[in-house]
């Protein structure tokens, strides 16, 4: 079904009808409760904690477990803060944080698996680029620098492929921050602009 489907629907109906069905979604849906709570009373900082404490519980967990690191859960967790719209500065802190637990977690324990390394370097480009794009390189860069150090010496190739991230995004900042000093593109305009 389309929006516009959606729209003219919502628009035949009344206000309680509206109003029912919205209380009948909350009830039903986990995801819908949580959107329409958030929406009614945002508190990005607590949400923003609450994600954090997900994907730190997968390398660094509180409890007396061993670290889980199922970048399935990590994913998931960026993914359901980012459908609540959050600002693009709350939702970078949340991306630079998973990075730092990745990459600190294969520095204090050693070399992982390939997969784990993959899925590090998709994730710490997407941050990158995310940081980038929206002008916040200098609030970051000293934590994504931190991020290159723990990387070095693990995995054939990694600390490469992680630094040569972190130079393509500072080049992204700064080639952005000359062109368009007065205002940032959108992440479409970027890819269409460097080719990712």
């Amino acid at each position: 079904m389309s929006k516009s489907t959606i729209k003219k629907l919502l628009q035949s109906m009344t206000k309680a009808e509206i109003i029912e069905m919205v209380l009948e979604l909350y009830s039903a849906r986990k995801e819908a409760k949580e959107y329409l709570e958030f929406y009614a009373c945002p508190d990005e900082k607590g949400k923003l904690e609450e994600y954090k404490s997900i994907i730190r519980e997968e390398f660094y967990p509180k409890r007396r477990r061993e670290p889980q690191t199922r970048f399935s859960v990590c994913r998931k967790a960026v993914a359901d803060f980012k459908k609540l719209k959050p600002s693009t500065d709350a939702l970078a802190e949340l991306m630079v944080s998973y990075m730092e637990w990745a990459t600190q977690f294969t520095y204090d324990y050693g070399d992982m698996w390939e997969q784990y390394y993959d899925s590090v370097e998709s994730n710490f480009d997407k941050t990158v680029r995310h940081i980038a794009v929206n002008g916040l390189w200098e609030k970051y860069d000293m934590r994504l620098q931190q991020c290159v150090k723990w990387s070095d010496g693990n995995g054939y190739g990694f600390a490469d492929a992680v630094a040569d991230m972190y130079e393509e995004g500072k080049a992204i900042d700064h080639e952005l921050a000359t062109k368009y000093s007065t205002t940032r593109m959108s992440e479409a305009e970027i890819k269409k602009m460097f080719g990712k």
